[in-house]
C-alpha cells in the first residue's frame, strides 16, 4: 500500500484543503507544505527498500478495477521510475515554498491545484495498467493548465492553451494506439488487457502495425519531452508560468515524454524502435544544437532557460536510443540532473524577478558586489547546468556521450558540441548578470537570499554535489533494470525477425 499511499496522498490532503475557509491565506501556504513534505518523507522507503540488483517491478500493488475490460488498478516501480518518483516528491515542497510571495491571490486554489497535479504526476510514474497510466496523464493536465492559465504572466491564456492542444493531439493518437494494442494483443492470445507487463511479454508482429502504434506512442511523449521540432510550445508555457509551475515544467513534467520511451516504445515495439532509432537520434543531436544556438540569443533569462531544456533533454533522447548501457543509465540520470539544474535555475531567475520585476539580462550588471550570496550559489547551479566534472550535469552527459559514440561517432561529435554551446550561452548569461559595475541604480539596493530561500536552495544544490561526487547511489538502482531493458528489446526484435 505504500505506492498508493504516497501517490494519493497530496490529492487527499487538496481534498482536505477545499473544506478550510479560504480567509487565512498562511493556512494554505503551511498546509500544503506539510502534505507535501509528508510525501517526501512517505517516499523515502521507496529508494531505502528498493533493491537495485532486481531488474522487475518492486512495491507492487494488483487489485481487479474492471474484470470484464481487462482493467486493474495496478502499480509498482522499477529502476527507472523511482528515482522520477523521488525527484517529483522532492521537488513539489520546493515549488510550493518558491511561491510563499509570488503568488498573491487565490491561494487556496493554487495549493489544491498544485497537489492534485502532483498526484497526476506521481500516478504516471508507477501505473502498469495502460488505462490507468491514460488516466493519470490526461488529469495532470488540467491542473498545468490552470497553474499556467490563471497565475501566469501577462499572455498565459495563450501559453496554456497552445500547451493543452499540443499534448492533447499527442494524448488522442496515442489513446487510438492503446485500444489498437488491447484488441491486437486480445486476438492474438485470447486475452484481453491492458496489464502492462502481460503486454511487454508478448512479440507484437513487426511491420506496419508496429510502426504506425509506435508514431502514435512516439508523438505524444516527443511533444511531452519535448523533441525538436515539437518543441515550440515550451517556452511560452516556461515564460508566462508562475515560478512554481516552471520548476514542475521543467523538473518533472517534461520527464513524462523521456519515461514514456523508455516504459512503452522501447519494450511494446522493439523493432519499430530499432528501425526508428536513427532518426530519433538524428532529431536529439539537432535538438541538441538547436536549443543552445536559440539560447545563445535570448534576451530574457527565463527563455534561455527554457530553450536550454530542448537542448537538455536532447541528451536524454540520444542516451535512450543509443541502446547501450552506458546510454540508457546516462539517459535516466540525466533527468534527474535537469530537473534539479534547471529547476534551480528558475527558482533563482524567480528569486531576482520577485526583486527588481525584469528578468532581462540588460537590466542587470554587478550584482556579486550587491547579493553575493545569490551569485555564488546561481554559479554553482550555472556550473552543472553546462557540466562541470564534480557537479551532477558532468556524469549523466559523459554517459551519454559514451554510449552515443559506440553508436553514431559522427553524431556523437556533433552532440558534443552542445557542452561547449552550453558553456557559452550560460557563462555569457553570468558574466552580463553577476560581473562587471552596477548600472541600474535599482540593483543598488538589492536584498540579498532571505532564509527561506536559502532553505530551498540548499537542498538542491546538495544533491547536484552529491549526484557529481557519488553517482553510484542514484545509477546502482537503475542500472539492473534498463540492463533487462536492452536484453528485452534485442531478444523480441530478433525472435520477431
Amino acid at each position: 500500500m505504500l505506492l498508493t499511499a504516497v501517490t494519493f496522498l497530496p490529492a487527499l490532503g487538496g481534498l482536505v484543503l477545499l473544506l478550510v475557509p479560504r480567509r487565512v491565506a498562511s493556512a494554505f501556504k503551511v498546509g500544503g507544505l506539510v502534505v507535501t513534505l509528508a510525501t517526501l518523507l512517505l517516499s523515502v522507503p521507496l529508494y531505502v527498500g528498493f533493491d537495485g540488483d532486481v531488474a522487475d517491478f518492486q512495491f507492487e500493488e494488483a487489485r481487479a478495477w474492471m474484470p470484464d475490460f481487462g482493467i486493474s488498478y495496478h502499480l509498482g516501480i522499477d529502476g527507472i521510475s523511482l528515482l522520477l518518483v523521488l525527484l517529483t516528491t522532492f521537488l513539489m515542497p520546493v515549488a510550493l515554498a518558491s511561491a510563499w510571495h509570488a503568488i498573491e491571490d487565490r491561494w487556496k486554489e493554487f495549493v489544491v491545484t498544485m497537489l492534485i497535479l502532483e498526484t497526476g504526476m506521481l500516478g504516471v510514474f508507477v501505473s502498469l495498467d495502460l488505462f490507468l497510466f491514460y488516466v493519470f496523464w490526461e488529469a495532470m493536465l488540467i491542473p498545468m493548465y490552470f497553474i499556467i492559465g490563471v497565475w501566469g504572466g501577462a499572455d498565459r491564456i495563450y501559453a496554456a492553451v497552445k500547451f493543452v492542444l499540443y499534448t492533447m493531439v499527442g494524448s488522442v493518437l496515442m489513446l487510438v494506439a492503446i485500444l489498437a494494442l488491447y484488441y491486437q494483443h486480445g486476438a492474438a492470445t485470447g486475452t484481453y488487457t491492458f496489464d502492462l507487463p502481460a503486454l511487454t511479454r508478448w512479440v507484437i508482429p513487426p511491420g506496419l502495425a508496429q510502426n504506425v502504434m509506435f508514431s502514435a506512442f512516439a508523438l505524444a511523449f516527443a511533444i511531452k519531452v519535448p523533441l525538436f521540432p515539437f518543441h515550440t510550445w515550451l517556452p511560452d508555457a516556461h515564460v508566462e508560468a508562475p515560478t512554481a509551475g516552471s520548476v514542475i515544467l521543467a523538473g518533472v513534467l517534461l520527464k513524462m515524454g523521456t519515461y514514456g520511451f523508455l516504459r512503452f516504445c522501447l519494450p511494446l515495439f522493439p523493432d519499430a524502435s530499432l528501425w526508428f532509432g536513427p532518426l530519433v537520434f538524428a532529431l536529439a543531436v539537432i535538438g541538441i544544437v538547436y536549443g543552445a544556438w536559440v539560447s545563445t540569443v535570448q534576451p530574457d533569462m527565463k527563455k534561455l532557460v527554457a530553450y536550454s531544456s530542448v537542448s537538455h533533454l536532447g541528451f536524454v533522447m540520444l542516451g535512450i536510443f543509443t541502446l547501450t548501457p552506458q546510454g540508457l543509465v546516462g539517459g535516466v540520470i540525466q533527468m534527474v540532473n535537469h530537473g534539479l539544474s534547471t529547476g534551480a535555475l528558475f527558482l533563482l531567475v524567480g528569486m531576482i524577478y520577485e526583486r527588481r520585476h525584469t528578468r532581462l539580462i540588460a537590466d542587470f550588471g554587478g550584482l556579486w558586489s550587491v547579493v553575493p550570496a545569490f551569485s555564488a550559489l546561481f554559479m554553482v547551479v550555472v556550473l552543472s547546468s553546462l557540466g562541470l566534472p564534480g557537479l551532477n550535469g558532468f556524469v549523466g552527459e559523459f554517459l551519454v556521450l559514451v554510449g552515443a559514440f559506440q553508436t553514431s561517432p559522427w553524431l556523437a561529435a556533433v552532440a558534443t558540441s552542445g557542452i561547449v554551446f552550453a558553456a557559452v550561452y550560460l557563462l555569457w548569461m553570468y558574466q552580463r548578470v553577476i560581473f562587471g559595475e552596477v548600472t541600474h541604480q535599482a540593483n543598488r539596493s538589492l536584498p540579498d537570499l532571505s532564509p527561506r530561500e536559502w532553505a530551498l536552495l540548499v537542498p538542491v544544490v546538495v544533491l547536484i554535489v552529491w549526484i557529481g561526487v557519488y553517482p553510484t547511489a542514484f545509477t546502482g538502482k537503475t542500472e539492473a533494470t534498463l540492463e533487462a531493458l536492452i536484453a528485452q528489446v534485442r531478444a523480441k526484435a530478433s525472435v520477431a525477425q
